[in-house]
């Protein structure tokens, strides 16, 4: 667990039966994100095992809040959840997982998964997004002419008594 971190994603969520649901359908968006499908099922599963552990031993009247994260370390993918109140599964006690009180107060709930045979955190890509306009953008059309010299004068004018020349 103690690998240099290549890639983070985290999500806070309410610690309410519904968060397992999110859970899952965010490590499966995370993982899509970097070409790891892969490893879809397995890092869901345990992710929803961690949440769930967590939703159990939480306060019915004040569920607090849980923060899940996978981060991308050396040949693992590391599944987290924090909180205030947070428990380990037994299912997954046996594996390369555990719990750890953290300083400022909460619990620490991980488990590791190796990543597929051949790769390393640093070899996963990071996600890359297409560049795309606006709805609103696309629905003006082309982007107008812009003359340069009417934007200096602009700038020049916002620049207020500190941006001016004296001639």
């Amino acid at each position: 667990m103690n690998a240099q971190t290549e890639q983070v994603d985290d999500l806070r969520l309410v610690a309410l039966p519904t968060a397992v649901t999110v859970a899952d359908m965010f490590v499966r968006f995370s993982l899509a994100e970097w070409r790891l499908r892969s490893m879809q099922d397995e890092a869901a599963q345990t992710a929803r095992r961690l949440v769930g552990a967590a939703v159990e031993v939480a306060e019915p009247g004040v569920p607090g809040f849980l923060l899940v994260r996978l981060r991308l370390s050396g040949a693992h993918l590391v599944v987290e959840v924090e909180g205030d109140r947070v428990a380990l599964p037994p299912e997954l006690a046996m594996g390369r997982a555990g719990l750890v009180d953290l300083t400022a107060g909460g619990r620490l709930a991980w488990c590791e998964l190796t990543l597929p045979s051949g790769m390393s955190a640093s070899a996963v890509p990071l996600p890359r997004r297409e560049p795309r306009r606006s709805p609103a953008a696309e629905r003006l059309g082309d982007e107008p002419e812009v003359d340069p010299e009417l934007i200096q004068r602009i700038l020049y004018g916002l620049g207020g008594a500190a941006g001016r020349r004296s001639d």
